[in-house]
Formats: structure tokens, sequence, C-alpha cells
């Protein structure tokens, strides 16, 4: 690209230039040491980047037109009112609805009555689902609805539970069953829920390849030649640059199985802010972690995101909570033009070489679980819970030594703060003890233990 002739009077500076008049300005301090960190995924970050960092270097390219959707999430109650709330949302702008715990026994043209599913994407989740229930919808999806996902994932509810529905043969074999049975271009009959392994503490690095070897476990179940539609539920964390990187290099990384697949894997992404940094004191900053959260989705090439309710911690779901978390991402679409932005990071330096050290790491890691067996193998051994747990603690010390901040939680608290009466439902972690097959992997907030010691001095 030419240079603007705005900037002729101006000499080229090289990186090489820049790095010197910095160590000036440093006064002897080593640059290293003072200017470049490391994350918690183990790469370091410089200070700048410059053109330079892009040479020789492999570039995602995002698709030239995408379009994404903002959906809202409901639990179902009955058929009558979790239809009256999916109407309200359509007409207050919503494009997706989403709905999980459906009763195998729902009446579905009750539930969806009235939705015009030519323009109305549908997110469903079953309690207990059968193949043959699952069957009898796709029968009825007409090629030209818009998509539909079936939040299915027999592996995932192993990863959460650490039990199988049924048995481990009986579960793969149902989603072999219903792999083959899926013909349609826009039903997404899988779901890999990357989103368990975020809000569990999982760092960028094994968020990416944990999904890829979770996902490998249902490409490999199909049948040569079969289609593959498979939509990715992922969390959005607080450190915006690598959030927007993150969903870039699952894309590639998505993409070269589509080629590795002979483009008979199709998939989808669906993003929501994590709970992770959630917090129920000083709650109204949430809807400031969630507006930045679904920003970096936006930018990093989500095709769905569901915004999560600012009080979602402690209260039950209310009209005011899921207006203001729709509304959120329709500011962000309408009036922030969101919706045009998709390629306004490429060519950013620190984007670019974000992007790809995440899905090279990713990458090398993916191997490492596929030469040890894969996904299920290292999962029923332990050794996902054990490198999770691991990457947890490591960033739970950051946050208790503050070096981590949530505000109003670790630092800047406001001791006029009170909570313990508005608490309608528990914010915290609950292990139910129980036998299971192998370690579940857990969920749990970073500011969970300093809440609770806060709700006791109240």
């Amino acid at each position: 690209m030419d240079q603007h002739p705005l900037f002729d009077e101006f000499s080229e500076v090289s990186a090489k230039q820049w790095k010197q008049k910095i160590q000036v300005d440093l006064k002897g301090a080593d640059y290293n040491d003072t200017l470049v960190w490391e994350t918690l995924e183990g790469i370091k970050v410089k200070p700048f980047y410059s053109q330079e960092d892009l040479e020789a270097l492999p570039r995602y390219q995002m698709p030239k037109k995408h379009q994404w959707r903002a959906a809202q999430h409901l639990i179902f109650a009955t058929e009558q009112e979790s239809n009256s709330v999916a109407l309200k949302a359509i007409n207050n702008g919503a494009q997706e609805i989403c709905i999980s715990a459906i009763p195998t026994t729902a009446d579905l043209s009750t539930l969806l009555k009235g939705i015009n599913k030519k323009e109305i994407a549908l997110q469903l989740g079953f309690t207990n689902p059968s193949t043959t229930h699952y069957k009898s919808i796709l029968e009825e999806w007409k090629p030209e609805y818009q998509s539909l996902v079936l939040t299915y994932d027999p592996i995932g509810q192993l990863a959460e539970t650490g039990n199988w529905s049924s048995t481990m043969e009986t579960d793969l074999q149902a989603a072999k069953d219903l792999m083959a049975t899926n013909t349609a271009v826009n039903v997404y009959s899988h779901t890999v829920n990357l989103e368990l392994y975020q809000n569990a503490g999982a760092n960028c690095v094994q968020q990416l390849a944990y999904g890829l070897a979770h996902a490998s476990e249902y490409l490999n179940l199909a049948e040569a030649g079969g289609q593959c539609y498979i939509n990715f539920n992922l969390a959005i964390g607080g450190n915006y640059f690598f959030e927007i990187a993150k969903l870039r290099a699952l894309r590639w990384l998505l993409e070269s199985l589509q080629n590795k697949y002979e483009g008979n894997f199709t998939f989808k992404l669906t993003a929501t802010p994590t709970l992770r940094n959630k917090t129920i004191y000083d709650y109204n900053v949430n809807m400031l972690r969630t507006t930045v959260e679904s920003m970096a989705a936006v930018l990093g090439g989500a095709d769905t995101i569901i915004n999560t309710p600012y009080d979602t911690l402690f209260n039950y779901s209310n009209e005011f909570g899921d207006r203001i978390a729709r509304n959120q991402l329709l500011l962000l679409k309408e009036e922030a033009y969101l919706d045009e932005a998709l390629h306004a990071t490429d060519g950013t330096y620190y984007i670019e070489v974000l992007t790809y050290q995440l899905a090279q790491a990713a990458l090398d890691l993916w191997k490492q679980l596929e030469t040890s067996g894969g996904f299920l193998a290292n999962l029923k051994k332990g050794i996902l819970q054990k490198k999770i747990k691991a990457a947890a603690q490591k960033e739970q010390s950051l946050f208790d030594a503050g070096q981590l901040p949530l505000i109003g939680t670790n630092v800047y608290q406001n001791p006029q703060d009170k909570m313990k009466a508005s608490l309608q439902k528990s914010p915290f972690m609950v292990c139910n003890k129980r036998k299971t097959l192998l370690p579940p992997i857990l969920r749990k907030r970073l500011a969970e233990t300093v809440e609770q010691n806060r709700l006791k001095d109240e």
C-alpha cells in the first residue's frame, strides 16, 4: 500500500531504531526484563510491533463477507411462556433464539409458534434426547430456513459431569447415527462446548487445542465422505486483543481441518462472555466487561453472539437483565456499526502476530494430544483435567495478588456494597458428590473466595 502524501515529510523509522530509542529512554534498565512480558499461555509480548514482525509470517484472511447475529438465550419454562419470551425478544431485535433445558416431551410446534424460521435462527438444547427425537426434528427442517443448532455434545457431557449419558459405546454410536442422518446444509447436529474449558480456567492455547481434539472425536465418527456440521460454543474472556486473536486462530485452524476433510466439515462459532471474571459485588461493572467481550467476539469473527445479563450470577432470568444484554449487542451492531467492522483488525501487527502464535501453539498441543491417543484417552487419564487445573491456579494466584484486577472485588472495594439480601440464587460452584467414571472439569469464578468472605462479614 502506498504511503499517504501526508507522511512524506517524515522519514521511515525501522523497528531497530524504535528499540534503540526505547533503550535510551529506559536509562540503563533491561529492555526484555522491563517491557517484554509473558502471558499465561507462555507467549512473550513485546511493547510494540511493526511491519517487520509480519515479514515471512503466515497470516489469516478473514472471510470477505461475514455477518453476525445478536442472540437471546432463555431457559425453558413452559411451551407457552417460553414462546412468549422468544417472540418478545425477536420483536425487540433478537436475530437468533437459543432455548436450553427443553424436555423431550415438549410440543415444539407450540414452543416455536409464530417464529419465522426463514428469518430467525435457532439453537435448541434438550434434556435426555434420543437419536430418534433429533431425527424427527431434522426431517422437519426445510432448506429455506435459517440455521438450526442442536446443542448435542455427549463428549462434552462426559467432560463436564464425569459420566456418559448411557455408556461410551451407546453415546458415540448415537452421535454417529445422528451425523449420518443430518444432510441439511444449515443444521448443526453437534456442538463442541469450548465454554466449559474457558470457565474452568484453561488458557487460550488449551481452549483451542482441546476444542480441536474434542471436535476430532466427532469427525472420526463420520463415515467416509459424510457431512459433519459442528457448532463451537466459546466463552470470551476479558483479555481483549488475545480474545480477538483466539477467535481468529480458531477459524484458521478449523478451515485447515475443512481442507483435511475435503470440505465435508462445516462449522459455526457461537460466542458468549465468560462467567469466570464476573462478580456479584459492584455488579454493574459486569456490563462493561460483557460489552468489551462481545466486541472481541465480533472482531474475532463469531457467527452468533449470546450476551450474558449483568445480574445472571445472583438473579433468576428477568426481563430487565435480558433486555440490557440484548441491547448491548444491538448498540454494537446498529449504533457502533460493528456489523461492518469484521476487517478492522486486518493488518494490525499485534493481532496478526498473536493470531499466528496462538494458532501455532494450539496446533502443536493438539498434535501432542492426538499422538498420545486423542481427547477421550487424555480425558480418561485425567491429564486434561490436571492441565486445566494448573492453568486455573496460575490465573487465580495473579487475581489473589491483585495483579489481575476486577474492579470492586479485589481492587477498589466499596465497603458499603452489601449483597447477602440480594442473592436470589447461589453464585458459587456447587460440587455434588457422586460416583463418576473420571474427574469432571469444573467451572469456577476467580472472585468466589473473596465474595464468600465478604458475605460472611456483612
